[in-house]
């Protein structure tokens, strides 16, 4: 990664100095330090998620070859662990904001689908004693509204691996999309909720395996003879103790191995086939946790603390976010020069783009830096 692609500079094309100092304010937080500021934390924090650096020391001695500020490896850890993960956490949203909304202006999207699930990082249970999990195992959790279209997160929830995905879900509802979720956010109240007029959510959420469909009712509708789908009907859900006051759209299908799955869903006036695939673009999330795992460097926690640990794991997110960003955006201006992400961000990173990509990635950087200097969000 060469001066001119620091992480630092790539932000920077994002995130104005003038909203970062308006975050900082926001928390009121006062910046005292004369080298490792905030902006210099993040610079490091991304580095080392993108470049997988092994810890804050080798991030320490490698980034003065990017072309980051030369800072002690104790300074970071001491920054680590001071400033309010929220304030690193709000950075996340506010880049987020701008390139999801920037994506679907130039997807030109109409309502499109949310998937919402959960992911947990463990350690040993001595390194973070304050998020004991199972066993000898300590855990968070980052609970992630995801964009299909866009392959990106939407908003992020972190909270200890103990902590259940149903009531976590309802911070991750957005009426503007459609909510695609697995069984762990299931419940009778929240079905009959999402299609009463003042909420409205359109949803399409895997039911568990014990609940009871009641008196059903076929719908007509033809069905191609490759079709995976083998009923289509309404019914009400749960046990005559606990049961939806309203009726309910149930799709019964067969995955890939032959297994036959259950969605309930607000959706009418589609096919039965295209809910049971848009329950199936559920996998676009579940890939989004394997690569951050994998590329990301975030089982390899660098300090303990609270602040210390999702410091880490939001300016790895942000990381993701930008570079996702970059090469959807380049994907699309060169469709007959395909780039892996994996692919992609290696040769960023090494500045060795091939020359097409090179261009598209330089074009909307100059457009985002443009309208940072205008404070345009």
């Amino acid at each position: 990664m060469n001066k001119n692609t620091t992480s630092l500079n790539l932000i920077q094309n994002f995130l104005s100095e003038a909203e970062l100092q308006e975050i900082l304010l926001e928390f009121g937080y006062v910046d005292t330090a004369r080298k490792c500021t905030v902006s210099t934390l993040i610079s490091y924090l991304l580095g080392a998620a993108a470049n997988e650096w092994k810890s804050l020391r080798h991030a320490a001695d490698v980034g003065p070859s990017v072309g980051l500020v030369s800072v002690d490896h104790s300074s970071l850890s001491k920054h680590m662990k001071m400033l309010d993960y929220a304030i690193m956490k709000r950075i996340f949203e506010v880049v987020v904001g701008k390139l999801n909304r920037a994506a679907r202006r130039t997807l030109n999207m109409p309502k499109i689908l949310l998937s919402v699930d959960s992911t947990t990082i463990t350690v040993g249970k001595t390194r973070l004693p304050w998020a004991v999990y199972h066993g000898e195992r300590s855990g968070i959790k980052l609970h992630v509204s995801f964009t299909n279209e866009t392959e990106m997160p939407l908003q992020v929830v972190e909270t200890t691996g103990l902590k259940h995905d149903g009531p976590i879900g309802k911070s991750l509802e957005d009426k503007r999309f459609i909510l695609v979720c697995d069984r762990a956010y299931f419940s009778i109240e929240k079905v009959d909720r999402y299609v009463t007029e003042k909420e409205k959510q359109p949803f399409v959420i895997r039911l568990k395996d014990n609940v009871q469909l009641n008196r059903k009712k076929a719908l007509k509708g033809s069905r191609t003879k490759d079709s995976n789908v083998t009923a289509d009907f309404t019914c009400t859900l749960g046990t005559p103790q606990k049961q939806t006051k309203k009726r309910h759209r149930v799709i019964q299908f067969t995955n890939h191995e032959g297994k036959e799955m259950r969605v309930v869903t607000s959706l009418m006036d589609v096919t039965a086939e295209e809910i049971a695939n848009m329950y199936k673009s559920r996998w676009a999330i579940e890939s989004f946790f394997r690569w951050i795992k994998q590329n990301l460097n975030v089982p390899v926690l660098f300090g303990t603390t609270k602040n210390a640990v999702f410091n880490q794991l939001f300016a790895a997110l942000i990381a993701y976010v930008l570079l996702k960003f970059l090469h959807v955006q380049g994907r699309k201006k060169n469709p007959r020069k395909l780039l892996s992400f994996a692919g992609f961000t290696r040769l960023f990173l090494c500045d060795a783009l091939p020359l097409e990509w090179k261009i598209s990635v330089k074009e909307r950087l100059e457009f985002h830096r443009h309208l940072n200097q205008f404070d345009i969000v």
